[in-house]
């Protein structure tokens, strides 16, 4: 028996932290239920109820929700990251905001310990403990799926399922629908189950934030979408002018019209952190399409070189997220990096959405560097004709002669 002592868990209410929790307070810690709302759609008093039956101390059920947006999926769209060029981050986002939630639990609650309910295979447990470690160095962590009487008594979701009947735990997961999915206001993902063979087509019902494409309506819907300094501040429907302007009607808003018309679903085989290869099948309408949004604004305002350099930083900036290391040094050098290049990204995007796609239809700015003058075929403007004719010689002088060098070797 480990005594009396306190344990924050990050709880979710579903399977494993249901189990995770009864097991908890087999071993004889006072659990305490840490339940951070990101915007996950659930009944967080349902929750709260729950953990209770179980048997927890305490249930403390945290509105994350605006910090969430604006501290981490605003950041992320204004740096645009994407990992391995496909994924918007959701679950990555979701885990230092949680983090930062536990480790206060921990130090108003005189706690010791945290506990989540993160796989040993997977990147969550290195996300959340790395959080964890560098806001409060002096916590310690209890991952059961590392410890051998735990996970040598569940082997897989199988075990746990036959753990919450035995123990009248309810939950959503069933031998027919046995994945694992994470949601919050930027996406729902899906692993685990049928979906962990990558030949296998994902079930057509899985998907819960988006429609089908095929299934969208087959009348197009045009946004606007206004940025400052890099960061959403308003979306507006064209046709009806219905503004949206603070930070969660926004994503709320873009994730209602683009889940209805099939905007952001990813179905992909990516790199985990610890070396794994795994699937995933996720979900992010609105993060979507303030990313495409975004990437077209910064294309029309920022420098060549500028963006080149930025898009640079952007990729180690994912994998910083992706790995868990938001809180590093190297994270916030990246990130504060990129904000300089966000100072003249302020404008607006007109995209419209279409059975799964997001096609920009126009953009502008009083701060752009497009000098339609100088590019117009209409007018000559500042621009030298003749000056073409020298940049394009120098630029021809390397091909020349590796031409010549290439004709040498094959004499």
């Amino acid at each position: 028996m480990a005594g009396k002592e306190k344990v924050i868990l990050a709880y979710s209410g579903g399977l494993d932290t249901s189990c995770i929790l009864l097991w908890l307070i087999a071993k004889g810690y006072d659990v305490i239920a840490y339940v951070a709302n990101i915007g996950q759609d659930e009944d967080f008093d349902a929750v709260r109820e729950k953990a209770l039956k179980i048997g927890a101390k305490k249930v403390i059920v945290d509105d994350l929700r605006e910090r969430f947006v604006t501290s981490y999926v605003w950041p992320a769209v204004s740096s645009g990251l994407l990992y391995e060029g496909r994924y918007l981050l959701g679950t990555a986002l979701g885990r230092p905001c949680i983090s930062e939630g536990l480790v206060s639990a921990a130090r108003n609650e005189n706690a010791g310990i945290v506990s989540h309910g993160a796989t040993g295979k997977g990147n969550d447990q290195v996300r959340f403990e790395l959080s964890c470690y560098t806001l409060m160095p002096s916590l310690k962590i209890l991952a059961p799926w590392r410890e051998p009487a735990f996970f040598n008594r569940f082997q897989g979701r199988p075990d746990l399922l036959e753990y919450a009947r035995e123990n009248n735990i309810p939950v959503s997961a069933t031998p027919k629908k046995p994945w694992s999915t994470d949601a919050n206001l930027l996406h729902i993902s899906y692993e685990s189950g049928v979906l962990e063979n990558p030949a296998n087509p994902a079930p057509v019902d899985l998907c819960k934030m988006t429609n089908n494409p095929q299934d969208a309506p087959d009348e197009s819907l045009d946004v606007e979408i206004v940025f400052s300094q890099g960061c959403p501040v308003s979306v507006e429907d064209i046709a009806i002018k219905s503004a949206h302007r603070t930070p969660l009607s926004i994503i709320e808003f873009l994730n209602n019209v683009g889940g209805k018309h099939g905007i952001g679903r990813i179905d992909i085989v990516e790199n985990r952190y610890i070396g794994l290869k795994s699937r995933g099948i996720y979900e992010s309408p609105g993060g979507t399409i303030l990313h495409e949004a975004h990437k077209d604004l910064e294309v029309f305002l920022l420098d060549r070189e500028v963006l080149r350099l930025k898009s640079y930083l952007a990729e180690k900036m994912s994998d910083c997220v992706y790995n868990g290391l938001w809180f590093s040094p190297e994270c916030q050098f990246a990130r504060e990096s990129i904000s300089l290049s966000q100072k003249y990204v302020t404008g607006s995007v007109h995209v419209r959405l279409y059975k799964g796609s997001v096609r920009v239809m126009a953009r502008k700015s009083d701060v752009s560097l497009y000098n339609e003058g100088m590019v117009s075929m209409d007018v000559k403007g500042d621009f030298q004709p003749e000056d073409a004719g020298g940049f394009i010689r120098i630029q021809s002088l390397r091909l020349k002669e590796y031409q010549r060098f290439q004709e040498q070797q094959n004499k």
